[in-house]
């Protein structure tokens, strides 16, 4: 295969040198933000040897190319003249089409996506834990550590590095969103973990101190302010974030150099920290609970429905890329609850689009779709679906609507069972380890669901229309 010939053909059919605002890649896709998408030729994009799919997404049009072989093609396309891009660089340029909706959910996919890799760590060990610590596994009535004692502190030590990052999330959360919004994000880490700081009561805890009357508080010149901490929230820390973060630009904007050590952070954190205390926490912690208690009574009060919809929803919202928003969503029920019930659904919606791809692979006698297919549906059960979605499934839309549909069924299904995830995982095969151990049954017979069905349905339907 001749890549410098790809590369031009590349270049010719996404409309021409002049039409590419900015060029990156990760690791199997080309990530190019266009000036007008409308010029791009997908159908002779897609016949080249080195494209195995394309799609766009979130303001930037991605070519599928292949680990290995897509930084090559890169590479020679910065050699015939398209200017070499970083990846947010590429970002920047695609946000400038998006509306102020897209904007917004970009936003929380940024601040979320750079801390979500300690969040799904703290999954799966978590996942390793209870395997050890809960009965029912190994023996009828006991755990595996306490028929074995020798274990218990190895499970404990697990258990301590896994609820780390859930202990200080807020000191993550501060420390991307500061850091997204345009401030300092040390500042955000000291803002984060200030919020859980030892001196005050546990978040967890203010439900029984507000019934027993000893929630402890602050007199701040007659002003009576409650100290409290904010484990586990999501809301709070984000709107503190972003005061810090404007507090911070402001100052550093009109502080001379010389002086900027000694007044900005102090500045910045004093003036943040009392707003958070007195009125930025208060206010986000009710919205929070608020927003949870209300998910938590829709899908105890209509369940089937509930999972219904949401397993037939996600694969669109995938699409469209509201998806990251709900990331923030099973963070708040899981501080909140100590669960989530969203994100089983998720897990079992990717491993679906995952079955309908590899169901086209089986089904196909076309080497790049097969290729293509194999790849995008390994990805997708192991939770990155966008090859699969945008790559195989949308473009022939039947395995597409199958993978959906199984996605509903599945979803239903183990929201009638009460399936919940203890804290989130890798989105999809690997994910029973997030699972609660009571639920593992239910959740096996929802991925069963999700398995056989789109990929059976998507092979006929494929062998019938001889894709």
């Amino acid at each position: 295969m001749n890549l410098k010939k790809q590369a031009q053909q590349i270049i010719e059919h996404v409309g021409g040198q002049e039409n590419i605002q900015a060029a990156t890649h990760c690791v199997t896709r080309l990530r190019l933000s266009l000036y007008d998408e409308s010029k791009v030729n997908q159908e002779e994009l897609e016949k080249l040897e080195a494209v195995k799919g394309s799609f766009s997404t979130n303001g930037q049009f991605q070519v599928v190319i292949g680990q290995g072989t897509v930084d090559k093609v890169y590479k020679e396309m910065v050699g015939l003249g398209v200017g070499e891009s970083s990846k947010d660089d590429v970002k920047q340029a695609s946000s400038e089409k998006m509306n102020p909706l897209q904007k917004a959910i970009k936003t929380l996919a940024d601040i979320f996506i750079p801390i979500l890799p300690a969040i799904v760590t703290a999954g799966l060990l978590m996942g390793i834990h209870n395997i050890l610590a809960q009965s029912g596994i190994f023996y009828d009535d006991q755990s595996l550590i306490e028929v074995h004692t020798q274990w218990a502190d190895l499970a404990s030590i697990i258990n301590l590095i896994a609820n780390t990052a859930f202990v200080f999330l807020p000191g993550l959360i501060g420390w991307s969103a500061v850091k997204k919004f345009g401030g300092n994000p040390l500042l955000g880490i000291v803002l984060g973990l200030m919020l859980v700081h030892p001196e005050l009561l546990n978040a967890w805890d203010y439900g029984n101190a507000v019934k027993e009357g000893r929630v402890p508080t602050w007199n701040l010149l007659g002003l009576e302010v409650e100290k409290i901490g904010y484990q586990g929230q999501v809301l709070p820390v984000l709107l503190a974030s972003y005061v810090l973060a404007k507090i911070d630009v402001f100052l550093r904007n009109r502080i001379p150099d010389s002086i900027q050590l000694l007044i900005v952070g102090p500045v910045a954190l004093l003036v943040t920290g009392f707003l958070t205390f007195i009125a930025i926490g208060p206010l986000m912690f009710a919205l929070g609970n608020t927003i949870t208690d209300g998910l938590v009574w829709t899908f105890d009060q209509f369940a089937a429905v509930g999972g219904l919809l949401y397993g037939a929803l996600y694969p669109l919202l995938v699409v469209t890329g509201m998806h990251h928003t709900f990331l923030a969503v099973d963070v708040q029920l899981i501080g909140s609850t100590g669960s989530t019930f969203l994100w089983p659904i998720l897990a079992l919606s990717n491993i679906s689009q995952g079955s309908a791809a590899f169901g086209v692979w089986l089904a196909s006698k076309n080497e790049n779709l097969k290729g293509l297919s194999v790849s995008s549906g390994v990805s997708a059960w192991l939770g990155i679906t966008e090859p699969a979605l945008f790559g195989v499934n949308l473009r022939y839309k039947f395995p597409f609507i199958a993978a959906l549909v199984s996605s509903a069924i599945a979803g239903m299904y183990i929201t009638i069972q009460s399936v919940r995830a203890n804290s989130i995982g890798v989105g999809g095969v690997p994910g029973i380890v997030s699972i609660q151990n009571q639920d593992w049954i239910s959740f096996i017979i929802g991925m069963a669901i999700v398995i056989v069905v789109p990929f059976v349905v998507t092979y006929l339907l494929a062998k019938r229309k001889k894709i």
